[in-house]
């Protein structure tokens, strides 16, 4: 039954942990939305150990309102399966937050933002019965020929009876090949979110492909290992709209 419950556990923080993120990538980077324009994520994202896996599709909308500030909601539905509950579905933990890049060195290409964010318990599937809080610093910089380094990580207020606040955090690392492929590989480090659970680390590929327009694919995924054993996955996929 601990087995299980672990399993079921793991699952829930795998799903959560692209949900603070940067599409389609679990880091972000200090970039927002260019002014007076729209970034709209069509997602899915499914994270999971053995017989437990959770799923959020749903939209993520972006908009720069002003010079270095960008405005964010992602909206998901849920599905989840695990070998006590079976199969679930409903309206996920809805999200908004507030970009704001206060460092912007176009001579050296350096750049650092805050990104703080509220999770609603809109969710029936998760625990989580209160507002979490995420309070992140993200840094990035780039490199002639199309690399660019980035990552940071932050705090996150998790409220609520048997969870606990964490640390999280990670770096990527991406490339531009021509000018429609740009590849990418992170890895990300994060805390125990419950009483009694266990930190986690996970490493991913991604992939952004430029399509005509405003259109762009993206992916991403890659295995996550718990503490003391046991190992799941992580994954991401995007139909994206810039406008």
């Amino acid at each position: 039954m601990n087995a299980l419950r672990l399993a079921a556990a793991f699952a829930l923080a795998a799903i959560a942990a692209p949900a603070i993120a940067g599409p389609p990538y679990n880091t972000n980077d200090p970039a927002p939305t260019d002014t007076g324009h729209w970034e709209i994520y069509l997602f899915t994202q499914a994270g999971g150990s053995g017989s437990a896996f959770d799923d959020d599709t749903g939209v993520e909308f972006n908009y720069g309102p002003a010079k270095d500030l960008q405005i964010s909601a992602a909206i998901p539905l849920s599905f989840a399966h695990d070998p006590i509950g079976g199969w679930r579905s409903g309206l996920g933990d809805i999200e908004t937050g507030v970009k704001y890049r206060f460092i912007n060195d176009e001579r050296s290409g350096f750049s650092a933002a805050v990104y703080p964010k509220a999770i609603l318990p809109t969710s029936s599937l998760a625990s989580h019965q209160r507002t979490r809080f995420f309070f992140p610093l993200w840094m990035g910089k780039d490199f002639a020929g199309g690399t660019s380094l980035f990552g940071g990580g932050g705090y996150m207020v998790n409220p609520g009876s048997g969870n606990r606040d964490y640390w999280t955090g990670g770096v990527a690392l991406t490339h531009r090949f021509g000018r429609r492929l740009q590849l990418g590989a992170e890895v990300n480090r994060q805390g125990a979110d419950s009483v009694g659970g266990r930190p986690s680390t996970s490493m991913g590929l991604g992939a952004i492909l430029d399509l005509k327009g405003p259109f762009r694919l993206l992916a991403s995924g890659g295995p996550t290992w718990i503490d003391g054993g046991g190992c799941g996955f992580h994954a991401y996929a995007a139909l994206g709209l810039d406008f």
